[in-house]
């Protein structure tokens, strides 16, 4: 049975890192998108209902 004791492995590593570096961002863009479009739901729903 393998040691479940972590150690580094240098042939493995530079791979996991390049696709955590490519993977691991959080999604600003998508979140703001979202953010803006319920805003703008939001105003629409309130000036239809005020006429």
């Amino acid at each position: 049975m393998k040691s479940m004791t972590w150690k580094p492995d240098p042939d493995h590593d530079p791979e996991v890192n390049a696709y955590l570096d490519d993977m691991n961002h959080a999604p600003y863009i998508t979140i703001g998108a979202i953010i803006l479009g319920l805003f703008c739901l939001f105003t629409f729903i309130v000036v239809v209902s005020v006429f």
